[in-house]
């Protein structure tokens, strides 16, 4: 097995380690898109690791945020990312250390896009790691919402018009990674209440942040009438089943969608395409 074979299998892997919504949809796609959207999204969970990791105090996560922000903006040196991570690597999970590998897996000449996407998401989350996720108005919702899951839909819309020349609306992509985002946050109220932290703007209900999802999640079926290729509908479809089968189970008093769920809801999908 060649360098290149090998490194898009691990990708894979590691897509199918650490994403449950995203794994299915980016296995579908076509060669080149595959490996484009697998690469695009693991440099993105590389940087959310961090944003994201339990033992990392405020102002390392701040620091290696913006320090990698700066490194993604140009051309990446590994070793110089390597020496910034170094201090913390014993606790980093194997996504975020392999950011590297993740870039040279991306397409030579779609990668700048992918590294100014995430550059600009590492850059606005440490932003709100700064400010302890203080969620005050619909404002503050909105940005930081932009910053961690919008940003992907407009990554995603440069990738499309680099593949076949798609052309997307850019506030429906940021408008689709929004209502992904919001169920998230409903689907994980409890948990990140434990840990200190609160996403809701204040004064806002369950039904609040419901109606917010509902209208970002409609906002991502507009998004799609202005796609004609397939594979690309296809792999759009899935995410925004799943976020609205789950949003639909919230609402009932459930938890999440079971594992059984999901497969059916991917199947109905493929079937019916």
């Amino acid at each position: 097995m060649n360098d290149v074979a090998r490194l898009e299998k691990e990708a894979m892997h590691m897509l199918k380690e650490t994403s449950r919504t995203f794994y299915i949809p980016i296995k579908i796609l076509k060669p080149t898109l595959r490996k484009t959207v697998a690469s695009a999204y693991l440099c993105m969970r590389a940087i959310d690791e961090i944003e994201d990791h339990e033992e990392l105090d405020s102002d390392s996560k701040q620091y290696l945020l913006r320090s990698t922000s700066e490194l993604l903006k140009g051309d990446f040196n590994n070793e110089s990312y390597n020496q910034l991570i170094k201090p913390h690597e014993s606790i980093l999970p194997e996504v975020t250390k392999r950011l590297g590998d993740w870039i040279h897996f991306c397409p030579k000449d779609i990668v700048d896009k992918v590294l100014e996407s995430t550059s600009i998401m590492a850059r606005g989350m440490a932003d709100w790691v700064e400010k302890n996720w203080n969620i005050k108005t619909k404002e503050d919702l909105d940005d930081y919402t932009y910053y961690v899951a919008g940003l992907v839909g407009v990554m995603l819309s440069d990738i499309w018009r680099w593949y076949d020349n798609t052309e997307t609306n850019k506030d429906l992509a940021i408008g689709y990674g929004r209502g992904l985002q919001a169920v998230n946050v409903l689907r994980n109220v409890d948990e990140d209440r434990e840990r200190g932290v609160q996403f809701f703007p204040d004064n806002w209900t369950r039904e609040d942040m419901f109606e917010y999802a509902s209208a970002n999640l409609a906002k991502a079926d507009e998004y799609m009438k202005s796609i004609k290729t397939k594979n690309i509908i296809l792999f759009c479809r899935i995410p925004l089943a799943l976020a609205n089968r789950t949003l639909h189970a919230l609402k009932m008093g459930k938890e999440k969608i079971s594992r059984q769920e999901v497969e059916a809801t991917v199947d109905d999908i493929l079937k019916n395409s």
